[in-house]
């Protein structure tokens, strides 16, 4: 008689936990197996497969497994509350990530210059806009990235005149971004689109490879960093959300 069920090996594979992670689910009553060899092995039903799905999905927004029992067992518990609260948490946290992701690209400006630039020499270089809390915020974040990585690798030789140069271009087409918004350009026009790839292209051509994705996530924290967004509307008011939706109009185009 063929025995119903998959084994706790062949369930783990397919949901990507070990089996030990499936032992304990069963030790602590949260996932118990709808029947046993007849070796007294664990088997799994689809009934079984469903919860642990479920389990699964909470354990991805960060629930607790002491929470998780409740949520599926207890009829007076709304999982959709629940589901609400996590995400004002998950928002929260987004926010940060967005921010310290930001910090990254304000470092890729002044990080690793410093091999050839002195504390002072930044400052005249880039002015009020240089900080050195985006130097170790960024480092301590995502120094192991493949960005950070690249744009170590490519800006370490930069000189002072490298950085003056690269400023001064930046600072051109924020500029010519800004006189498109005086003017009315509408952001996702082709006018617009062009400075935004123009933008991109700086990026990859100064600091590391900016693909149009990476792009409009960027374009995203220009407008939900405050640090960003002060820099971008310095130049002109509304200026960081223009920018904003001429790159996310331009990454939308290329990806069609």
């Amino acid at each position: 008689m063929t025995e119903r069920g998959l084994p706790v090996g062949r369930v783990a594979e397919l949901a990507g936990v070990t089996v030990r992670t499936l032992h304990h689910y069963d030790e602590i009553g949260l996932l118990r197996p709808g029947g046993r060899s007849r070796a007294g092995h664990r088997r799994y039903d689809d009934t079984d497969l469903d919860r642990l799905q479920q389990i699964l999905f909470y354990r991805e927004l960060g629930f607790p497994l002491e929470e998780i029992a409740p949520l599926l067992d207890d009829p007076g518990i709304d999982p959709v509350a629940e589901l609400r609260r996590r995400h004002r948490l998950l928002t929260d946290r987004i926010e940060r990530l967005q921010r310290m992701a930001a910090a990254v690209e304000h470092a890729m400006e002044a990080k690793k210059m410093g091999i050839q630039l002195t504390p002072e020499e930044k400052f005249e270089v880039f002015g009020e806009s240089y900080s050195e809390e985006y130097e170790t915020e960024a480092e301590q974040r995502w120094g192991d990235t493949a960005a950070w990585e690249e744009s170590q690798r490519r800006t370490g030789s930069y000189t002072k005149e490298d950085w003056a140069r690269i400023k001064a271009e930046t600072d051109a087409l924020n500029q010519r971004i800004a006189a498109a918004l005086a003017d009315g350009v509408p952001a996702d026009s082709p006018q617009a689109m062009a400075l935004a790839e123009e933008h991109r292209q700086q990026i990859c051509g100064s600091f590391y490879e900016c693909g149009h994705e990476l792009h409009a996530c960027l374009g995203e924290m220009y407008v939900s960093d405050e640090r960003f967004t002060a820099t971008y509307d310095a130049v002109a008011p509304g200026l960081a959300r223009y920018l904003r939706d001429a790159i996310v109009a331009n990454a939308a185009r290329h990806a069609a």
